[in-house]
This record gives structure tokens, sequence and C-alpha cells, in this order.
């Protein structure tokens, strides 16, 4: 199959350009700005076209000229805390740009498509609908978390309105970890994601990590997270993009089904390193959830997927691994 991915030269984009060559011998086209990706991470013998998906009319071409049959979105900007800042570019990036991107596949008569969303649509689950399920009310709280369920609602009514459009809406909770021989892998600037802060740490890349808030209503007190290895995440996608319908959307939560604590992730990445990691503890953040963790039993029920990487060691392991080839990232290289 001839597949175009958004945001392929980003973190979670560039794993599936691998695996989908690598592991089921499809030919990827890549579109992606490079505002927050890397032209190093498009690896195999994939495409990559740097341009804006606003530009539909281009991004059709594109697709005609490629004979694209699916399209996997990725490309979106995913910081929290600067959805607030500059929530324009939140909905300009990641909404806007998605229904630019749809006016493309409907222009070259691509009719199915992957959609990377989030557990960031259900916002602050009470603690009855953890673990989060499906029909967890969705009652996003940032700029961020709506932009994304704005995307969900678009695809439902433009499906309703042509019939043969086939899609699916893939909730990520907490993406961790890299490809295992640490070829491509997570380099981001800055830098929030907690595995790879604390694997910094390890390597002496910053002086210490802080620990948000010490006396959540949790085992050690801290925030406790569901982490789906990158492999996994995109192993997910792969069967999604096999099983689409017209029948019905496929709308998956993907994570492993249990969560990991902040204190018990530091834990972990100092087995993994053998090094000493300095810790510092802080107040708690405005809107830290203390416990958000997947039930994926829908996606294992409808299409046989669950996660491989389940033991935390195992999934720190890989992003180590990546940290110790790449220790600035691709810009190092």
């Amino acid at each position: 199959m001839n597949v175009l991915v958004t945001g392929g030269a980003g973190y979670i984009g560039s794993h599936a350009v691998k695996y989908l060559q690598e592991k089921a011998g499809h030919q990827v086209v890549v579109v992606d700005n490079l505002s927050r990706g890397h032209r190093r991470a498009v690896k195999g013998e994939a495409i990559l076209i740097v341009h804006e998906l606003a530009d539909w009319k281009h991004v059709a071409r594109v697709m005609t000229n490629n004979q694209i049959e699916c399209v996997m979105h990725f490309a979106a900007k995913a910081y929290v805390g600067e959805s607030v800042e500059r929530p324009l570019d939140y909905y300009s990036n990641n909404t806007a740009d998605a229904v630019a991107l749809l006016r493309a596949m409907d222009q070259a008569g691509v009719r199915k498509f992957v959609f990377s969303s989030t557990c960031a649509t259900y916002g602050e689950p009470s603690d009855e609908h953890i673990p989060i399920g499906e029909t967890c009310p969705q009652r996003p709280i940032s700029p961020y978390g709506r932009s994304k369920l704005f995307v969900e609602q678009i695809l439902r009514d433009y499906a309703a309105s042509c019939g043969d459009f086939q899609y699916a809406m893939l909730r990520y909770f907490n993406v961790a970890g890299s490809d295992p021989n640490g070829e491509i892998g997570e380099d981001h600037d800055p830098e929030t994601h907690l595995i790879p802060i604390i694997l910094q740490a390890a390597a002496g890349l910053r002086p210490h990590i802080e620990i948000f808030g010490t006396d959540y209503a949790t085992p050690d007190g801290t925030c406790v997270r569901d982490y789906v290895h990158v492999e996994d995440l995109i192993d997910a996608h792969m069967v999604a993009m096999e099983a689409l319908t017209t029948d019905h959307p496929l709308v998956y939560n993907l994570g492993i089904g249990k969560g990991y604590s902040v204190r018990e992730i530091i834990e972990s990445a100092r087995r993994v390193t053998g090094k000493a990691i300095t810790i510092k503890e802080g107040p708690r953040r405005p809107g830290d959830p203390p416990r958000l963790f997947a039930n994926p039993a829908k996606i294992k029920s409808d299409l046989g997927w669950q996660a491989k990487h389940t033991d935390i060691d195992d999934i720190v392991r890989t992003a180590w691994t990546w940290i110790q080839n790449h220790p600035h990232g691709y810009n190092g290289e």
C-alpha cells in the first residue's frame, strides 16, 4: 500500500515511517514542515516532502502523483502548557490543518485515514472512569485536547457526508521508548516527557530532575501514568489501517492498561543505566491528575492488539539506547 505519513519526521511519525516499510513493505511518502521534526529521522526509501499541510492543493497533488491509498496523520503540536499560552497556534496547526488535509484527500480521492488523537480529550476523568475506556466522557481541559477533539468531530461529520470514508481515531496515553537499535528516538526542544528527561539526567546532560508533587493519593505520592512503547503504538496503527471499514469508525485507547508512578520510573532508570540520578521535589503543577491509565480491552477484543512491552525496564532500556547513541539528538550527528 502507498501510505502518506504527515509529521513523519517527528518522534512517533518517524517510527511509523520506519516500520511501515520494514515490517509491512509499504511505500511511504512523508509530508512534514520540519518545524519540530528532523530530516535525519526519516529512514529507508521514504520520500520526504517539506511542505505545509495548509496548502491543501499541493498536498492533493502529492497524493495523486504518488497514488496514495491511506493517510496516517501524526502532524500536530502537543505541548499542553504551550497550548494554553498560544491557543490559536494549536487550533491552526492541529485543527485547521487537519481540515486542509481532509480537503486534499477529498480532492485526490483518498478514502482511508488513521488519526493520531490523544487521551487529553478526556480531561481529568473521575476515579469511576479509571482505567479509562472509550466511553469515558470527553471533557478536555486544554486547547491541545480540544484541538484534537474538534478533529474527531470533524471526521465524524465528514464521513457522514460521503459514505465511503474509512477512518480510525487512536487516543494515546504516554508514548515512550525508542526503536530498539537506537537508530531513531525522541528528540524534542524543549523536552517535556518524563523518561527522556530522567535519562538526560542519568547521562549528565542535565543536573537533576524535578518531581512535581509528592502528596498525591497514590501509593508513593507521585503521579501515575500509562506508558505505551512507541513500537507497540505503531503496531496498533498498522493493525487499525488493515481493519478500516465503511461500517463504522475504529475508536480505541492505546496503552498498556496499568500505570507507573514518577518514582517508579526514576528507579527503573537507575536500574537500567546504573547511574545516580539527582532529584528535587517541587510543588504540584496545575491540572496534573493523580492517575491516568488506559483500559485497552476494546482494541484487544476487536482487533487482537495488545502491547508487548509492558515491563517498564524494557521500555526505559530502549530509550536509554537512543540517548547513548545520540546524546544530543539528531543535531549532534
